[in-house]
């Protein structure tokens, strides 16, 4: 305690005490000024007395009373101690608490009540487990390769034109990749690169669509699309599903907007046929829609030769969404849309505006990763290891579960659905299958309106051999357990402890 405090405060400073003296001293004057401990007026010793007594340098005190002086704490003036400056006389500075008034709630806008309202994303805690889709085998990633192209883009930065936000050499390399292996027709310079693909979604919506405007999405379908559409004020119709994807002969209402997954239907993994894209394009074109084409893990085909993306088919009104979160690793963070070539402009525009940029840096090192013939080696190698793990899981499903699991093998992507009895509760066997380590997404959250059908959508890709076998005794034994909806009768002392990636 210091005796020229006149016995308001205690000080006390730590040599190792985690920061510097002058930031302890700092914050404990502060703090006793905040809390009324010195009230306004109270004159402080000199600060050669304040450093005698607290045996530190007299540099330290000037320093932390400038400070103070400058943040209006104190009042400094030529031959006179500081003095607690008589302006800090609110509630706070002289300890009393104000009477508590009623407070209005902040007002959310609609697009956030639409937004909160929202079942999507599934939240799941801690690390991804099997069988959470979405994933890509991060373990399995040429990491320093990847590192190079990295170390090269920061040191090597050139802003050659500061005012782009789509790196020419990314959108170059990327085009030959699509023209080549997803039919895409396109000028570089109609790609645009987002943080993720859901971004893209995101600023497609909100380009195109006014508030009430009638949006399309397959159902069941993708949520990410349904969240974006309906922050964007869209009315939602969910369209139903056949053996060609969607079907919609025979529906009256006229769409601004249809999101599609044509080449691996989400989550059913059919496959859109010639004569139905077609027919979806005509009627598109007659009614002034757009198509957002989202070709979210079609980079990888393990039966038959992989069918081009629509976009290919008509260019002028369909916005080709991709991702290589999918394709290389999911912490990458990095989409991407194609658009038509006479909304260029304003997609610029809007991309500016909602701050949906990618770091330049990181679209050269991809640009490199891709024109270096990396990218499509590692796509190589993917293919193989995942075309194996899909049918490691159909088989050790099809022995885990019998006929309580009806699946068909995808032709490509990076998960499958499983099909379950239509009295059981695929959210409690989800729920169920979670407490036991296994990550899943019941089917029936993804439909938009309509009767929902009961499943579990399982991603494959990210995980070892020994993890789907592990992964699918558990899927077999609790859907084989549950005899009522919600109702298990599998014993719970001997689960196994939870596998992790």
């Amino acid at each position: 305690m210091s005796e020229i405090l006149s016995g308001l405060i205690d000080i006390e400073l730590l040599p190792q005490g985690g920061h510097s003296l002058t930031r302890q001293l700092y914050q404990q004057l502060r703090a006793a000024i905040l809390k009324g401990a010195l009230p306004p007026g109270h004159r402080l010793p000199s600060s050669r007395d304040l450093a005698r007594q607290l045996d530190v340098s007299r540099n330290t005190v000037s320093l932390v009373v400038d400070q103070l002086s400058m943040e209006g704490y104190l009042a400094i003036s030529r031959g006179r101690r500081p003095t607690v400056a008589a302006a800090a006389t609110t509630a706070l500075v002289s300890g009393r608490v104000p009477a508590q008034r009623p407070r209005a709630g902040l007002r959310l806008s609609r697009w956030a009540e639409r937004l909160r309202k929202s079942d999507w994303p599934f939240v799941h805690g801690g690390e991804p487990r099997p069988f959470l889709p979405g994933f890509a085998d991060a373990r399995a990633f040429p990491h320093d390769i990847w590192a190079r192209c990295l170390r090269r883009a920061a040191r090597d930065i050139r802003v050659a034109d500061p005012q782009a936000l789509n790196r020419s050499a990314l959108q170059a390399a990327l085009l030959r990749h699509l023209v080549e292996h997803r039919g895409v027709r396109a000028e570089a310079r109609q790609i645009i690169v987002t943080p993720s693909a859901q971004s893209s979604i995101e600023l497609i919506a909100r380009v195109l669509l006014d508030p009430g405007d009638i949006a399309w999405l397959e159902s069941p379908g993708y949520g990410g699309a349904r969240a974006a559409l309906e922050a964007a004020g869209a009315e939602l119709r969910g369209v139903r599903l056949d053996r060609s994807g969607l079907s919609f002969k025979g529906r009256r209402d006229r769409p601004r907007l249809i999101f599609v997954t044509p080449s691996h239907q989400y989550p059913t993994g059919r496959l859109m046929p010639i004569h139905r894209r077609q027919e979806l394009l005509a009627f598109a074109a007659a009614a002034g829609a757009a198509i957002i084409e989202d070709d979210y893990d079609s980079e990888f085909h393990y039966d038959g030769r992989p069918v081009a993306a629509l976009q290919g088919l008509d260019s002028s009104n369909v916005f080709y969404v991709g991702t290589f979160s999918k394709s290389m690793f999911s912490d990458i963070r990095t989409g991407y849309c194609v658009v038509p070539e006479h909304l260029v402009e304003v997609f610029e525009k809007a991309q500016r505006h909602s701050g949906q940029i990618a770091p330049a840096p990181l679209q050269d090192a991809l640009a490199e990763f891709i024109d270096g013939g990396h990218f499509a080696a590692h796509i190589r190698k993917m293919t193989r290891i995942y075309r194996g793990r899909r049918d490691r899981l159909v088989q050790a499903l099809g022995a885990a579960g019998g006929d309580a699991l009806k699946m068909t093998p995808p032709a490509g992507g990076m998960q499958l659905l499983v099909e379950l009895d239509v009295r059981q509760n695929d959210v409690a066997i989800a729920a169920r299958l979670a407490r036991l380590g296994v990550m899943t997404r019941p089917l029936s959250q993804l439909f938009t309106g309509g009767t929902a059908a009961q499943g579990l959508f399982l991603g494959f890709a990210a995980w070892t051999e020994r993890e789907i076998d592990a992964g699918a005794d558990i899927i077999g034994r609790v859907v084989r357990g549950l005899t009522t909806p919600g109702r298990t009768t599998a014993r719970t002392s001997r689960h196994p402890r939870p596998i992790r990636p």
